[in-house]
């Protein structure tokens, strides 16, 4: 791969998980081509996964009438991604920390606390369907959260 060479990718998925793992693998396949390293590689991958999983069933009820917007941007030295559902949305401040008391024991909720601990960015929409994700290449990981 050449120095300097952009990979973009808009695109609008059925809201269905062989949709969501699809374009994870494909997207993967090119932060791989952009010579990432593997703990880049690695929080990439989870945060992807997390947040098109999130999009598909809590975002859009798992609704097969529903749709998962995607616009990415892959450079050398970054990963950019938005994910954007269908849903209502949801207010970032009311997830409670699943490191917190009786969340400890919950089997869910610490999606958004992955995503946020692996990625350099993390921004909601004001509505909070849509979730923009920034790796920079050679970051440290996890973030402390």
């Amino acid at each position: 791969m050449q120095s300097g060479t952009v990979y973009t990718k808009s695109c609008v998925l059925p809201n269905t998980k062989k949709a969501a793992a699809q374009i994870c693998r494909e997207l993967l396949g090119e932060v791989k081509r952009h010579r990432f390293g593997e703990q880049d590689i690695f929080a990439i991958h989870l945060a992807l996964e997390e947040a098109l999983t999130n999009a598909v069933d809590h975002g859009n009820h798992g609704d097969p009438e529903k749709t998962v917007a995607i616009d990415c941007f892959i450079t050398p030295e970054k990963f950019d991604i938005s994910i954007t559902d269908q849903g209502s949305g949801f207010d970032i401040e009311s997830v409670p920390d699943p490191r917190q008391g009786e969340n400890l024991y919950k089997t869910e909720g610490r999606g958004v606390l992955l995503i946020r601990a692996y990625m350099d960015v993390v921004e909601y929409n004001t509505l909070g369907n849509c979730v923009h994700l920034i790796k920079f290449r050679g970051q440290a990981v996890p973030h402390k959260i």
